[in-house]
Parts: C-alpha cells; sequence; structure tokens
C-alpha cells in the first residue's frame, strides 16, 4: 500500500512540476528570446555535469536511508552519515559556486557563440548559474534522504508547491519587473535557498533525536567507499555519455541553433517525469527488499516496476513521435520553431523512450550494491559510441547527434541488459523483454499509428489537441492491457471494489433487518418500550 501510495504521489507531484515547467517554456522564449533561452540550455547542461561532483552521495544516502528503514543502521549511524555528507556536499557546493564565477567572462568570451546578447551580460548570468547550481547541489543531497525514508507524499506535495514558486515566480519577474536572463536566475537562487531550508528541516523531523549530537564520521563514509567509488565513476561516464552531444553542440554551433536542440530535448526529457514517480518510489523498495534477503517478493515487484515504466514511457513517446510537429506547433504557436526541432524531438524521443526502459534494472543493480554494473558497461558504449557521436555531429549536426542517442539506448536495452540478468534475477530475461517491453510497445504503437494515419488534419488546435489526447490515453490503456502485471492489478481492484460495494449493500441491508426485528422485539401490546 505504501508503495502504491508514493507512486500516485510521485505522479502527482512530477506530473504538476513537468506541466508547469513545460507550460512556461513558451513564455520564457517570448520575454527573453531564442539567444537567452539558451542561456537556460546552458544552466541545465552545467546542472548535469556537476552532478559527477556529487561523487554518488544522493543515491548512496537514499539507498542507506532505505536500509535503514529495514532495521539494517541505527538511529546514531545513520546520522552521523547524514551529517558527514551534509559537510562535503557544502564544501563541494562552494567549490562549484566558486569555480563557475571566475570561468563566467571566459565561458561567454570564448565558448559560447554569442550573436545578439552583450558579453557581459552573458558573463554575469553565467556567474549567477553558479550560485544557483550549487544550490541545487545541496537540494539534491535532501530530496535523496527523503526519498529514502519513503516519505515520499510530503516531497511530492511541497516540491509541486516550490516548482508552482520556482517557475511561476520566474515569469512575473519576467513580466512585471523586466525581461532579463539575470534576473530570471536570481529568482531560480532565491527558490533553491528556500528549498534546502524546507527540506532540511523535514529531514531532521523524521529522524528520530539522539541522546547525542550526530557528528562526521570516517567510519561511515569508509563502509560506504566502494558502492560509492563505483557509483562515481558510473555517473562520469554516464555524464559523457549523455551530455557529448550537448559539448560539441554548444561548441560548433550558434547560440540559437542550441537553443533549438535545447528545446526539443527539454520536451523528450519531459518522459522522464513519467518514470521518475515509478523508480522514485521502488528503488528503496528494492533495497529494503534486498536488506531482507526477499527474493520472491523482489522479482515480484520488479516486474510490476518494469512493466508500469514501460505502460507510462512507451505511449507518451510514441504520440511524442508521430505527431512531433503538430504538438510543438500548438505549444509554441511558432511554425518555424515547430520545423526545426521536430525531426530532433522525434529521434529524441524515441532514444529517451528506450532509455527509460532501462531505469528500474539500473535501480535494482544499486539497491543490490552493484554499481560496478554500470561502469563496465558505460566504458565499452564510451569506447564505442562517443567517438561516433563526434563524427556523426560533425558531419551532421544536430541530427547526427540525436543518432548517436538513439543507437546508445538501443545497445542498453538489447545488450547490456543481458549481462545484469546472468547475475541478477538470472530466469526473468526473457520474461522482461517479452512482457515488460515488447508486450506494451507492440500494443502502444498499434493504437498511436492509428490515429496518425486516420488523423483528419482539424483546422481547430483545441480539436487536434483532444485528438492527440484521445490517442495518448487510448495508448496508455492497450498498454495495461497487454501488460500481465498491470492488467492483473487492475483487475484485482475493480474486483475488490465490487466486493467491497456489495458487501457494504448487503450489510447496510442486514442491519437494516436487524433493527427492525430489534424494534419489533421491544412491541408489547402494540406499543413499543422505548
Amino acid at each position: 500500500m505504501t508503495l502504491r501510495k508514493n507512486v500516485i504521489a510521485n505522479y502527482l507531484g512530477k506530473g504538476w512540476t513537468a506541466l508547469i515547467g513545460i507550460a512556461f517554456l513558451p513564455l520564457y522564449i517570448k520575454y527573453l528570446g531564442m539567444e537567452a533561452y539558451g542561456l537556460i540550455g546552458v544552466f541545465a547542461f552545467l546542472q548535469a555535469w556537476l552532478t559527477l561532483l556529487d561523487m554518488g552521495m544522493t543515491p548512496t544516502l537514499t539507498r542507506e536511508m532505505a536500509r535503514y528503514t529495514a532495521g539494517a543502521h541505527t538511529a546514531q549511524s545513520i546520522r552521523d552519515l547524514l551529517r558527514s555528507l551534509e559537510v562535503i556536499s557544502f564544501a563541494v557546493a562552494l567549490l562549484i559556486g566558486i569555480a563557475i564565477w571566475f570561468l563566467a567572462t571566459w565561458l561567454s568570451a570564448h565558448w559560447l557563440q554569442v550573436e545578439t546578447l552583450p558579453v557581459e551580460e552573458v558573463a554575469h548570468a553565467i556567474s549567477i548559474i553558479g550560485i544557483v547550481v550549487a544550490l541545487r547541489f545541496i537540494e539534491s543531497l535532501y530530496r535523496g534522504a527523503i526519498l529514502g525514508l519513503q516519505k515520499q507524499v510530503w516531497l511530492s506535495l511541497v516540491s509541486a508547491g516550490l516548482a508552482t514558486l520556482r517557475w511561476g515566480g520566474a515569469v512575473c519577474v519576467l513580466v512585471w519587473v523586466a525581461p532579463s536572463i539575470e534576473l530570471f536566475f536570481i529568482w531560480q537562487g532565491f527558490v533553491s535557498a528556500l528549498t534546502i531550508a524546507v527540506f532540511v528541516f523535514a529531514v531532521y523531523r523524521y529522524l528520530p533525536p539522539l541522546s547525542q549530537t550526530a557528528r562526521f564520521s570516517w567510519v561511515q563514509l569508509i563502509n560506504i567507499r566502494r558502492f560509492v567509488g563505483g557509483l562515481m565513476l558510473s555517473i562520469l561516464l554516464s555524464l559523457l555519455l549523455l551530455q557529448v552531444d550537448k559539448i560539441i553542440l554548444s561548441r560548433m554551433l550558434s547560440l540559437e541553433m542550441f537553443g533549438y536542440y535545447t528545446l526539443a530535448g527539454t520536451v523528450a526529457a519531459a518522459l522522464y517525469q513519467l518514470t521518475g514517480p515509478i523508480t522514485q518510489a521502488f528503488y528503496p523498495r528494492f533495497a529494503e527488499l534486498v536488506a531482507k534477503d526477499s527474493n520472491a517478493e523482489l522479482i515480484k515487484t520488479y516486474h510490476q516496476g518494469a512493466q508500469l515504466v514501460s505502460v507510462m514511457i512507451v505511449p507518451a513517446a510514441l504520440m511524442l513521435m508521430f505527431f512531433s510537429e503538430n504538438i510543438l506547433l500548438l505549444w509554441t504557436d511558432n511554425a518555424a520553431v515547430a520545423h526545426n526541432v521536430a525531426p530532433l524531438l522525434t529521434l529524441l524521443s524515441f532514444g529517451t523512450m528506450l532509455n527509460g526502459l532501462m531505469h528500474i534494472p539500473y535501480m535494482l543493480t544499486l539497491a543490490c550494491g552493484w554499481s560496478g554494473y554500470a561502469v563496465r558497461v558505460n566504458l565499452v558504449a564510451v569506447a564505442v559510441l562517443v567517438p561516433a557521436t563526434i563524427v556523426l555531429t560533425l558531419r551532421y549536426g544536430a541530427i547526427g547527434a540525436a543518432w548517436c542517442w538513439v543507437m546508445l539506448n538501443l545497445g542498453f536495452v538489447f545488450i547490456s541488459a543481458r549481462f545484469l540478468f546472468r547475475r541478477l534475477l538470472k530466469t526473468e530475461m526473457w520474461c522482461w523483454y517479452r512482457q515488460d517491453i515488447v508486450q506494451p510497445i507492440i500494443g502502444a504503437s498499434l493504437t498511436a499509428a492509428f490515429f496518425w494515419l486516420f488523423d483528419p488534419g482539424f483546422t481547430s488546435s483545441t480539436v487536434e489537441l483532444l485528438w492527440i489526447l484521445v490517442g495518448g490515453l487510448c495508448a496508455v490503456f492497450v498498454s495495461m492491457l497487454v501488460a500481465p502485471s498491470i492488467r492483473s492489478a487492475i483487475l484485482r481492484i475493480v474486483v475488490n471494489r465490487i466486493y467491497a460495494s456489495r458487501s457494504a449493500t448487503l450489510l447496510h441491508v442486514v442491519t437494516k433487518y436487524r433493527i427492525r426485528s430489534v424494534v419489533a422485539s421491544l412491541k408489547i401490546d402494540g406499543n413499543t418500550i422505548l
């Protein structure tokens, strides 16, 4: 029941966060311009790369907090671990802010291809980005702790409210104060500082009080060193694979064209909002089951999570692929933007869908403490695909980089996953391919293709949007029907509801009959004794 609540809460929170973020993007472009919007892409790029300096602390803390809930930690040891990671996190965040501050002028003058914005304004904006990235770095540590404690309902509610303040407030600043990219990032920094304060309060509220204060502990850090070491190397390689296209494009394309690629990547990355709530709920559950050595329950939970990911991400990705230009035109109301971004969006959506299908298997490896799996897989991927990415990007530009993203994730699904199942869940590989992936993809593909082929080409944007939404919902419904675990869960819920409804009706009838019998028994010679 807790897992179901966490998944639902995560979807509501992340769904709202994604909706707010995507809904306001056209306004950012309108008030800032595409070149300034490219700086928001630089901000996202820097934030992604600087997670390397997290050194695996956040996912490690999530895992250890989940193990604490299963009894693998004492209150003192988990508090000492938290304090140790806090000290490291704050020190690294300070270094991040200082480093970006000093590099701001060089980046604006010699790396980014700035055309219309003043270089000084870009440099100042990058300096502020450094502060914001440092704050978001600290924020992620406490978010990981709350996830591990499985207080995800609270986290989803608070995150949704803070996201509204973050993105909605930014629009208010641009409209009512000034359309300035610098003010945009200043507002982001303010909301990040507020978020840290709220998360710190929550973490220490949910942890039990101690007779003595928590302290920095080398012992606790040494206990997690092997897992953290493997995870850190895995993150480095993953970032290299996921961001190499952006490194090359940010250097070779104009800031405007980089903005187009960033826009396509942002829309495609919104698909992660459909998988994130699931992995966020299942990861600590996996860690808990591994700590308890409950293998049968782990297998069942794994397939539930994998099928749920497929049911959520596959239909949405396919609708983005089939209706990429339609969706972009409806969203931005800009034909030039839609035309330039649509081909990129189609490829990036397909690659992101494949990448999302690997999230549950990856969470399982982390829950089992096997961080070396991703290291080995990513080493091979770097050796093969990074040169291919460079060559194709240099020759074909953004489209070449998008194709490399597709090839990378095809390799993950059809090659690297086999090595995972040789060690973990050895008998479940073909079940994963057949039931968890292929069946939902076939069902959703046929449905999405039907709506694409028979799209009448409505002149009304509202009707066209409804057609796409109905197609997406039908694709989700068909995917649910062909995914065995999800279908069984739905049937079980329906049967339970029907049974509960009938039981309540029967209880009402029986209770009413008993009351009448009691009243009748209290009548003597036609007079009621009450």
